[in-house]
Order: structure tokens, then C-alpha cells, then sequence
């Protein structure tokens, strides 16, 4: 397991380093694999210490954060609940779920700049582009992972018909699913 420890606004301390690398190897239990865990110590207007937690484990990535006043510490131990509750609740629905099978797919995510779109006769301007793997999932383990990231939409590949959805989390707090029709 890979921990690591990066403090911002505040100096460098062995001791939280020591400290959280410990808490943190307590995560291991719930994941067998090789985990790569980031954590980011952070003190905002001298009061406020806040904790973000980063763990990326074999195709699933967990993100937890805490805030406290005057204790990083008590920050790290608050995150470091966050994520055993996460990482026991992730568990729990593996048991329930039977693996999938598919194949995995590879996509590229590019970023246009707007300027450049909206010129008619100019190519638009990627300012970034990003290809990642895009593993078969059902729409509960989509769900799963959507809500482990805290994210508000995701792109997946469905386990069963192998096109590509869409998950996103609506305004009234339900979940709508974007599926491309047959053509």
C-alpha cells in the first residue's frame, strides 16, 4: 500500500505524516488489492483543518473529506471514519453483487475551449484530452461508484448490452439514466 501525505498552508510535520500513515493503514483490511491512498492536509484561514482522503484500488476510487476547527488530528480521525463506513458499505454490496463479465473499453475525454466553438470558421481548441478504460458495470454498481466519488454524473459501459450510459444524479436528489437507442 502507497501513502501519501501532502500538507498545504501549513508546515510539514513528521508526526501528523506518522500519525495519518498509520490511521490510514487501517483502509487495508477492507481492500485486498494494491491501494494507492492520497491524503491532503490542508489549514484554511488558520482555524479551519481539513482532511482529503484519495484511495484508488483495483478499478474503484474512494474520496472522503473533513473539516475541523484548531484539530488536524481530529480531522484525520473524522476522515478516516468516512472511509471505513464507505469502504465496509462498498463491501456489503460486492457480497450482494455476482461479478460481470465484458469487455473493457478505452475512451478519450477532450476539453474544447469556448472561444474556439463558438468561431465558425476555426477548429476548436482541446485544451485537454484524457483516455481511461471503461469497465462493464450494472446501473447499481454505477450507482455505487457515483456516490464513492461523490460525483454527479458518471459514463459507463453497460455490463449487459455493452453500450455506453450515462448516470446522472437529478436536482430532486433521484437518479436519471441516459441510454442510446437502437439505430
Amino acid at each position: 500500500m502507497e501513502i501519501a501525505v501532502t500538507f498545504r498552508h501549513m508546515d510539514t510535520s513528521d508526526a501528523l505524516r506518522d500519525y495519518a500513515e498509520e490511521k490510514l493503514a487501517r483502509v487495508h483490511k477492507y481492500i485486498d488489492e494494491p491501494i494507492d491512498v492520497q491524503a491532503v492536509l490542508t489549514v484554511e484561514s488558520k482555524k479551519r483543518h481539513k482532511a482529503v482522503v484519495t484511495i484508488s484500488a483495483k478499478g474503484i476510487t474512494i474520496k472522503a473529506s473533513a473539516e475541523v476547527v484548531d484539530d488536524m488530528y481530529a480531522a484525520i480521525d473524522e476522515v478516516i471514519d468516512k472511509l471505513e463506513r464507505q469502504l465496509k458499505r462498498y463491501k456489503e454490496k460486492l457480497k450482494r453483487h455476482t461479478p460481470r463479465s465484458g469487455k473493457e473499453r478505452a475512451i478519450t475525454k477532450t476539453i474544447f475551449e469556448a472561444s474556439s466553438i463558438e468561431e465558425e470558421s476555426a477548429e476548436p481548441k482541446v485544451i485537454r484530452s484524457h483516455s481511461f478504460s471503461l469497465k462493464p458495470l450494472s446501473v447499481d454498481e454505477a450507482v455505487m461508484q457515483m456516490d464513492l466519488l461523490h460525483k454527479d454524473f458518471i459514463v459507463f459501459s453497460d455490463d449487459t448490452s455493452e453500450k455506453i450510459n450515462v448516470l446522472y444524479r437529478r436536482k430532486d436528489g433521484n437518479y436519471g439514466l441516459i441510454v442510446p437507442e437502437e439505430g
